[in-house]
């Protein structure tokens, strides 16, 4: 079974196709591959299996509606499509292909294809002539034009009693053909070393200095780098984070620690990205005893942690650097000043701080928004999952490599 799918978030998209009866069993193996399941149905799919069965297969209510109250004040046609990692329908009836085409939102599905920035697969399942009939032929064209991606069909005995193409591929199939979205190969065969999460610069044995970093977002551009085709080295601070598959991982703690073990592994490295909140002082002193609260007031006295990222960046034959920059204010001007400053060959920006809600922005939170900045241009990546997020920024990332 793939691993690929592991944290992905798929909206399976259920039409009016006896096939549907294959959806139960796609939407288990799907989870069983690591994917979490929302299902959407239209009306024509409610004929062939009901949403009470996919709604025990995927452990979520199933959505049918598209001006469902309930639905709409916690996750309606547009929470949806900012929630899934990859639309798929399947089966996709010759209707719905056609109704995609047109762009047509009356129903619910519909509408999220239609407000969905996430990539939309369709597995066509139909009878053999309605499959080869130059209308279907037509949509399936401009839908591949558009950049849908087309699973199947397969050929074989239908329900109908004819032979020929027009099958919905097979679960297994399907399963494989999903995995393949994500593995982009636009990092293949390159080497990729991340920085990411917090250090902790000792104080005593008790007490240390350190910042607010959950480490997510260096651990989301591990797993789309190894998405993307590359060798992926994850140096991290100390984070309670699963290591994402195939990651080489090495843990630290404080900033030299850190320095040291980059050092270690950035010899033939193609791409150094460097999310992680390094300490930029630390004690001059560590107390070899706990320090004891005898006075009003405790004095330290701090000395400056090397810069990782501009030390890797300033040497030999360095690899192409990518550098984060978390900001309270005036981002675009910081992250221009440590752009140039460093050398580097992209810097990513976000804001850090609360919003209106009192809720954490960029830090210790599962979403955020980047503005990136490289010599002669930029790109700015509206707030999203960390996620989302991170293969967007990798597709950028192996774009200025290449060049």
């Amino acid at each position: 079974m793939s691993t690929s799918l592991n944290n992905k978030r798929v909206l399976l998209g259920v039409t009016g196709s006896i096939a549907a009866y294959k959806s139960a069993d796609l939407t288990r193996r799907l989870r069983d591959a690591g994917a979490e399941v929302r299902v959407v149905m239209t009306s024509g799919g409610c004929e062939f299996i009901t949403p009470l069965t996919m709604q025990a297969v995927s452990g979520h209510p199933v959505y049918t509606e598209l001006l469902d109250v309930d639905a709409e004040a916690g996750m309606g046609h547009i929470e949806l499509a900012r929630w899934a990692d990859l639309v798929l329908i399947a089966p996709a009836s010759a209707d719905s292909l056609a109704r995609l085409v047109q762009g047509r939102g009356e129903d619910l599905l519909g509408a999220i294809c239609l407000a969905t920035e996430s990539p939309l697969a369709v597995a066509p399942a139909m009878n053999q002539a309605m499959w080869s009939d130059a209308a279907t032929q037509g949509n399936i064209a401009r839908l591949a034009e558009r950049g849908v991606r087309l699973l199947g069909p397969a050929e074989g005995e239908q329900a109908c009693g004819e032979t020929g193409a027009g099958r919905m591929l097979d679960v297994p199939d399907l399963i494989n053909a999903t995995a393949e979205i994500f593995a982009t190969g636009e990092l293949a065969g390159r080497r990729v070393v991340i920085t990411a999460g917090p250090t902790r610069e000792a104080i005593d044995p008790m007490r240390f200095i350190s910042n607010r970093s959950s480490g997510r977002m260096g651990f989301a551009l591990a797993e789309a780098c190894i998405e993307a085709g590359a060798r992926v080295t994850l140096v991290s601070g100390p984070v309670c984070l699963k290591t994402p598959e195939r990651v080489a991982r090495i843990d630290v703690e404080s900033a030299s620690e850190m320095l040291e073990a980059v050092e270690s592994q950035i010899q033939n490295c193609d791409i150094f990205i460097a999310t992680a909140a390094v300490a930029d002082y630390r004690p001059c002193e560590v107390a070899s005893e706990k320090i004891k609260k005898d006075n009003n007031k405790l004095s330290l006295t701090l000395e400056k942690t090397t810069d990782i990222l501009a030390k890797v960046a300033a040497g030999k034959d360095s690899p192409f650097s990518v550098g984060f920059a978390a900001e309270t204010g005036n981002i675009e001007t910081y992250a221009r000043g440590k752009l140039q400053a460093k050398s580097l060959d992209m810097i990513a920006a976000n804001r850090i701080g609360r919003d209106k809600d009192g809720l954490p922005v960029g830090v210790e939170s599962e979403t955020n928004a980047l503005n990136v900045y490289w010599q002669g241009g930029e790109q700015h990546f509206p707030n999203t999952r960390k996620t989302q997020l991170a293969r967007q920024l990798v597709t950028l990332i192996a774009e200025r490599f290449k060049k």
